[in-house]
């Protein structure tokens, strides 16, 4: 019987109630399956930060790179000044234990919470691997003169040939693996950003010599947007950088039906990885019962998924389209028709 060590970051606002159900699946998915495992909570925070001054211990990565996966509810808090949250734990912890991947499914499971018109759930169902440890991300810029008419701020977009090819052979790997069509889109900038993109433009194409099975095509981030909207059956796997990635998977997340459905993992295919809902800590639900924790409980069959446990993977996938097409009247927090812990207690029914 396999066993896991679990480190959980609850965080803030509605994360630790989405963690709760996420944790609930996960618990009946081990009974089911026959697999264990030790849950050890982190208090990682606002909250943490409110009351000690503190983002993270200087122990935290170190305590952290012990465990098999990082389940993490959402970071940030209305009192505490945006930014410091972000950076101090979610990008900290991304760069420090080299979750150099963010991979995002994209999958539309009922056509009745798409805002795209005639669209159905065979024509929204891609994958967007984006390279999370460089780019514009990386922190590297500065200000000068700040407060005053002359004032000048810097961000430069790191990118290195290593980081790049990690990232890309990734997504050929993972499109080999998973992808329905074996087709790779790379989305860049390569007629403005032309020193980054070339970069990226010529790894891609010599990484894809090497996956002469991978169809492989390009194009700008702006046209990726447009065609996300009006032909999203196009795309199969998109690979792109720190800045780009955010962008458009916010966008992939609303045709496939809105922050409450979608999950992400933050990938160090080497070492201990971290997966998430997207939407964040919806402060303004805290406490009432009402978010939406699907994309908590994708999360978490992302993270069993990576462990090696496909099959308890596969059964929270199935359990979450059934409760979506069977029972939840929307996606939204408050309007599900069930509370957060009845969704939560559907989905284990389902399992």
């Amino acid at each position: 019987m396999n066993k896991y060590k679990l480190a959980i970051i609850a965080g803030d606002g509605t994360g630790p109630e989405v963690v709760r159900e996420g944790m609930k699946v996960v618990e009946a998915a081990a009974q089911k399956f026959a697999f264990t495992y030790d849950a050890v909570p982190f208090d990682f925070g606002g909250e943490r930060y409110l009351r000690t001054g503190e983002v993270l211990p200087v122990s935290a990565i170190d305590d952290l790179k012990k465990f098999d996966a990082i389940f993490l509810g959402a970071i940030g808090h209305p009192d505490v000044k945006p930014g410091i949250l972000e950076k101090g734990i979610l990008l900290k912890l991304r760069f420090d234990l080299n979750q150099y991947i963010n991979l995002r499914p994209v999958q539309l499971l009922d056509a009745r919470f798409c805002p795209l018109k005639g669209k159905t759930p065979d024509d929204i169902n891609f994958t967007v691997v984006r390279e999370n440890s460089e780019g514009l991300y990386a922190g590297a810029g500065g200000s000068l003169f700040k407060d005053t008419p002359q004032e000048v701020a810097i961000q430069e977009s790191i990118n290195t040939r290593f980081g790049v090819e990690r990232c890309v052979r990734f997504a050929y790997e993972y499109a080999r693996k998973y992808s329905r069509r074996k087709q790779l889109t790379l989305c860049g900038k390569t007629n403005v950003l032309t020193h980054a993109f070339d970069l990226w433009q010529r790894t891609f194409n010599d990484v894809g010599r090497e996956y002469t099975d991978i169809k492989t095509d390009y194009a700008h981030v702006d046209a990726i947007t447009m065609w996300m909207v009006k032909n999203p059956e196009w795309f199969d796997v998109i690979v792109t950088d720190n800045m780009f990635g955010d962008i458009i998977t916010d966008l992939a997340a609303m045709i496939q039906g809105g922050m409450g459905i979608a999950a992400g993992g933050n990938i160090n295919p080497q070492g201990v990885s971290m997966f998430e809902p997207i939407g964040g800590s919806a402060p303004k639900y805290t406490g009432k019962n009402v978010i939406n924790p699907l994309a908590a409980i994708g999360a978490g069959a992302l993270m069993l998924r990576e462990l090696g446990e496909v099959k308890a993977a596969d059964a929270i996938e199935a359990s979450i389209r059934t409760v979506v097409t069977t029972k939840i009247k929307d996606l939204a927090a408050g309007k599900m028709g069930y509370s957060t812990t009845e969704v939560g207690d559907l989905v284990v029914k389902h399992l």
